[in-house]
């Protein structure tokens, strides 16, 4: 079993950069790989980032450059860096955990319950 919680969303302005944080209540944390999807109204969840067990990153194209993913095991969180942020970054941003790196949202087993970015213009 996994809690996810995020933090660290907000209000910034374009060019701006925000720094969102996934903090994991488990014993297994060091054993499952972590994403970032976001979901911005009207949209399919999207994939952002994922992290796997030994900190190997994954980025998708439209945040890669910008946005990076880091982990720390031994606080049992997952960073999401966000710099140069686009008003086309704003979305709920959410945290998950599972057993293999995937682009698909319902490959993951864990959610938290997200974090809201905004970015204006």
């Amino acid at each position: 079993q996994v809690q996810l919680v995020e933090s660290g969303g907000g209000l910034v302005q374009a060019g701006g950069s925000l720094r969102l944080s996934c903090l994991a209540h488990s014993q297994t944390f060091s054993s499952y790989d972590i994403a970032w999807f976001r979901q911005a109204p009207g949209k399919e969840r999207e994939f952002v980032a994922a992290i796997d067990w030994d900190s190997r990153p994954v980025h998708a194209d439209s945040v890669k450059g910008r946005f990076t993913i880091s982990r720390d095991n031994r606080k049992t969180t997952v960073h999401l860096e966000m710099n140069s942020l686009k008003p086309e970054d704003t979305a709920v941003y959410y945290c998950a955990a599972g057993t293999a790196i995937s682009v698909r949202w319902n490959e993951y087993e864990y959610w938290g319950q997200g974090t809201q970015v905004t970015v204006s213009s």
